[in-house]
């Protein structure tokens, strides 16, 4: 990634598929929502592979099975094998497998790709707090898990079992918004017990190493629409990441990201992959300038001067708010260019 102190988005003279050797793309907001294909994923997706790059997916979500997302991937239009799918469940499993003997009971908490993912391991999935398990393993089980698993952790949890998560986003975006996420139902565990788990999904290292192990990346592009998870696992992992912003992150948390938080390129959605990325130029003193627009801070606020495409602006004001914050989060009012640009 270069300096650690990333003070605007980088450009790139050559296209983004061609520079990089592999995308690591998150799922859920990047490449669909609620079970639906983002609008231009498939074309673009089938473009850079097309192109020579390797896609692989990489998502938190520990519900499904790889072959289950995989076999979606292909319905969507974006062909996809099992071995190009990268979880969270199979992150925490090799994290347990570390840590108990081999053909440990394992409580599960959580849907059948977490279950796949421990047997892969060689680990027994159990469904009782008194089935003498070696761990207990938490994972996003959908809307419909019952909240008599929950009891079930605590339980063996309060006798000293130790706890897994395979993440803890707080939130999952879906067909009709956004929903809580795993980390949401961890809370519960956690309020419940006292415990703290140890977590494997992205941002944290267990994850990064699953998918560098299984991808054999070189030149890996890390692509997601989460700042707390993609972006920063991506600064964990020292490597280069692309934010689209067609899931939860917002132009506003963009421009308020702390260093580890801020994406090497900024686009609006995976066409990003197919182009090269502007140049942000400039300086406090006269500005920070992309495409037609020029952005500074002006008192408490960043004010936004000019004309064209409202990325090229918003790259601009990533300049100035991230250059103005330093190691911290922008503290300058951004409502009214942002408000210009229509976000």
């Amino acid at each position: 990634m270069g300096q650690r102190w990333r003070s605007r988005p980088d450009g790139s003279a050559a296209v983004l598929s061609e520079a990089y050797d592999t995308a690591l793309l998150d799922l859920d907001g990047v490449v669909y929502a609620g079970g639906e294909a983002i609008a231009y994923a498939v074309e673009a997706l089938g473009a850079a592979r097309e192109g020579g790059m390797h896609l692989a997916y990489v998502t938190n979500n520990a519900l499904r099975t790889p072959d289950a997302v995989a076999a979606h991937l292909t319905e969507l239009g974006v062909p996809a094998e099992p071995g190009d799918v990268i979880t969270s469940a199979q992150a925490v499993a090799r994290l347990i497998a570390e840590q108990v003997p081999a053909g440990s009971r394992v409580l599960v908490i959580g849907g059948e790709g977490l279950r796949v993912a421990l047997r892969e391991r060689g680990l027994v999935p159990v469904e009782s707090a008194d089935d003498d398990p070696a761990a207990v393993v938490q994972g996003y089980g959908g809307p419909e898990l019952p909240w008599g698993r929950f009891a079930e952790a605590s339980y063996a949890i309060a006798r000293g079992v130790p706890w897994f998560a395979s993440n803890t986003d707080l939130t999952i975006p879906g067909a009709r918004g956004i929903g809580p996420g795993n980390g949401a139902a961890v809370e519960v565990v956690r309020i419940a017990t006292g415990a703290e788990p140890q977590v494997a999904g992205k941002p944290l290292p267990p994850m990064h190493r699953e998918t560098i192990l299984r991808t054999g990346a070189r030149r890996p592009l890390v692509v997601g629409d989460r700042l707390d998870t993609d972006i920063e696992g991506a600064f964990n992992g020292d490597v280069d990441s692309l934010l689209v912003l067609t899931g939860v992150t917002d132009a506003a948390r963009l421009l308020a990201a702390v260093p580890e938080h801020r994406p090497t390129y900024v686009d609006a959605d995976l066409r990003g992959l197919l182009t090269g990325q502007p140049e942000v130029t400039g300086t406090v003193a006269d500005g920070f300038v992309c495409g037609g627009w020029t952005a500074s801070a002006d008192g408490n606020a960043l004010v936004l001067d000019g004309e064209g495409d409202r990325l090229d602006a918003l790259r601009a004001l990533c300049a100035a708010a991230w250059t103005q914050a330093g190691a911290g989060s922008c503290g300058l009012d951004a409502g009214k260019a942002l408000a210009r640009l229509g976000w």
